[in-house]
């Protein structure tokens, strides 16, 4: 593959064992020679300091990383001292969003949305940062409407976003609209397809009923009908996953996030089938 826009993303691990784990793993998939690696990031202190140490390991194996940063519950203070150890670091690649107010929190901090701390980030760094935002084909599920989830990510773009990331999804139709209805709003940022392996019929019911992804009524049931067979579940969710990446990039998506968990074996099988593409 060598699409520029294809990346990989990966979580802090928590533990030393974790972090082995990942090192393993981040070994195997930078034999892939994606674009960046991605690195998620948890809002309070739970995993700013676990995002920034992975990011720089990432770096120190010779490829790039992308930390993510959410602003909620965060001030222009804390936000301005994390941007200043990025650059510090000689970061040059951030994913922008709001992010989930950890349980316990009282108050949302200083910024409410995405779009104010793409601002913020400019302000105060220029054009430093190449930013990545989310997009949601199939509505935030926090948005009151289609219309009002498509022009809070136009206000995004406008902030001084380079290119977009999606929330996973299995219905390409709703990508593909998504596109369109920028395009019509004069959005040209790229738009990259997040994609989700499923390897876990129990875990991506889980997350998917969090972030609000469907999942396509004959997909459920199918994953459901395989039971404890996680050999079925995992061949049955690679051929869904690739006719889903093959037809993104036939009609014309810019690239792919793998939604790695941490993982390599789904990622490694999805990425090699689709190099035919």
């Amino acid at each position: 593959m060598d699409n520029p826009n294809f990346s990989i993303e990966f979580f802090p691990p928590k533990t030393a064992e974790g972090a082995d784990k990942l090192r393993v793993t981040r070994a195997k998939l930078s034999e892939l020679k994606p674009k960046y690696f991605s690195v998620t990031f948890g809002a309070g202190g739970t995993t700013q300091r676990g995002t920034l140490d992975t990011v720089l390991e990432i770096m120190a194996a010779g490829e790039d990383a992308a930390p993510h940063l959410s602003c909620v519950g965060g001030t222009r203070e804390s936000i301005r001292a994390i941007l200043a150890e990025y650059k510090s670091h000689n970061i040059k690649r951030l994913v922008a969003l709001r992010g989930d107010l950890p349980s316990g929190y009282g108050a949302a901090g200083e910024f409410r949305y995405a779009n104010e701390l793409v601002e913020f980030i400019r302000q105060e760094t220029g054009d430093w940062f190449h930013i990545e935002v989310a997009a949601y084909p199939e509505v935030h599920p926090q948005a009151r409407s289609p219309r009002d989830d498509l022009l809070a990510f136009e206000r995004k773009i406008k902030a001084g976003a380079n290119a977009a990331i999606t929330q996973y999804f299995y219905n390409a139709d709703a990508y593909f609209q998504f596109v369109e209805q920028a395009q019509k709003l004069g959005i040209t940022a790229p738009i990259v397809a997040g994609i989700m392996p499923i390897t876990n019929y129990t875990q991506l019911m889980r997350f998917s009923d969090m972030c609000g992804a469907e999942i396509p009524r004959w997909v459920r049931l199918k994953l459901a009908s395989f039971g404890d067979d996680t050999a079925s579940i995992k061949a049955f969710g690679l051929d869904v996953v690739t006719a889903l990446g093959e037809r993104l990039l036939k009609g014309g998506a810019p690239g792919l996030h793998f939604y790695s968990m941490n993982q390599a074996v789904a990622t490694t099988a999805l990425w090699e089938r689709l190099a035919k593409v």
